[in-house]
């Protein structure tokens, strides 16, 4: 029975590096039980609060992570949903942030934090980055207002001192212990000696919603990205599957393409079949404005959505979201580019 004087957080081991150490035989890096925790992060002893965690049965490398295990981590979130102030899901870093931005629309009516966060190297190593993150983590997810409301009631990445918005991430190195970037919206923390909110960049806390969960996905949808000497073939192959329903498109700069006549025919066509197609920019930084040149322009023409500055992350698990909530055409298409959880900028 938990003591409710004390703020309730939950970790959710899924896998990943920060969970793993070194077998002494072999060398290679194996999952430890994650109740033996406290034995390499003893200053977690010195929070004042109640701490629980579940484990995935087996824990998964995050390249085996796929769309039924966010609607796991879906519904071990809403089935403790009342029991726990906040959330920490431990993640490898490779699809940490395909993971966050999922969650951030399958949780519809979140009003508590759900921190993600992971590891370069492994919690039991001397020099690992996975101690500070999991410590930061667990005090932001218990954070709270004066007022007792969470600070941070929406999905996020903390990694290397940054609290990021989950559907504004993207892992920039394989290498480097700053692994993360936002690259489009503010960090909406930092922490240093003491953790510095940005309360103006975070999702205010909403009493009048309810945690709404979602669980079904479609991802009958392909990313891919232009380059100078695609070849129609290609593209073409990929626009008439029949299976095919949605494409996240991969333009130069501002959302511009080739001004080739049969590319132009090629994606007219297919959006008269109502396959929802997401220009989306190249550019680590910036937006898709297909107005401003004209090879941009034809895209609009014809019939292609502007992604804005959604990342890849955020534009892929928002397609396969609606198609799965099994919306019409044009509410998919309307939906694509309204705000939904502060994953775009709308224009």
């Amino acid at each position: 029975m938990n003591n409710k004087e004390k703020p309730s957080i939950l970790l959710i081991y899924t896998g990943g590096t920060i969970g793993m150490m070194s077998n002494a035989e072999t060398g290679a890096l194996e999952n430890f039980n994650f109740e033996h925790l406290l034995r390499y992060v003893p200053e977690i002893k010195q929070f004042n609060l109640n701490i629980s965690s579940q484990t995935f049965n087996p824990p998964i490398d995050s390249s085996d992570m796929h769309p039924e295990h966010w609607a796991n981590l879906v519904e071990i979130i809403h089935s403790n949903y009342n029991s726990y102030d906040g959330f920490v899901i431990l993640h490898g870093t490779d699809t940490m942030a395909f993971t966050a931005s999922a969650l951030s629309f399958m949780l519809e009516g979140l009003n508590k934090p759900v921190i993600l966060t992971g590891s370069q190297l492994p919690i039991g190593v001397l020099r690992t980055d996975g101690k500070e993150n999991l410590l930061t983590a667990i005090e932001i997810a218990a954070a709270k207002n004066a007022d007792g409301t969470p600070i941070v009631p929406e999905v996020c990445i903390f990694f290397n001192q940054k609290l990021m918005r989950g559907n504004r991430c993207t892992k920039i190195s394989a290498e480097s212990f700053d692994a993360f970037s936002s690259n489009n919206y503010p960090v909406l923390a930092k922490a240093g000696l003491e953790i510095q909110y940005d309360y103006k960049q975070i999702r205010p806390y909403n009493p009048a919603v309810t945690l709404v969960p979602h669980y079904t996905l479609d991802s009958d949808i392909i990313i891919f990205s232009l380059f100078p000497g695609i070849k129609p073939d290609i593209i073409k192959n990929v626009l008439t599957n029949d299976s095919l329903k949605g494409i996240i498109f991969r333009t130069f700069g501002s959302g511009n393409a080739p001004q080739d006549e049969w590319l132009v025919e090629a994606l007219t066509e297919s959006t008269r079949q109502e396959k929802i197609i997401v220009n989306i920019t190249q550019c680590s930084t910036g937006s898709v404005k297909m107005h401003l040149y004209e090879t941009g322009l034809q895209l609009l023409e014809s019939g292609i959505i502007s992604g804005a500055d959604l990342t890849v992350e955020a534009a892929l698990t928002k397609l396969m979201f609606l198609l799965g909530k099994g919306l019409t055409h044009d509410e998919i298409r309307s939906e694509m580019r309204r705000n939904i959880c502060g994953e775009l900028t709308e224009n």
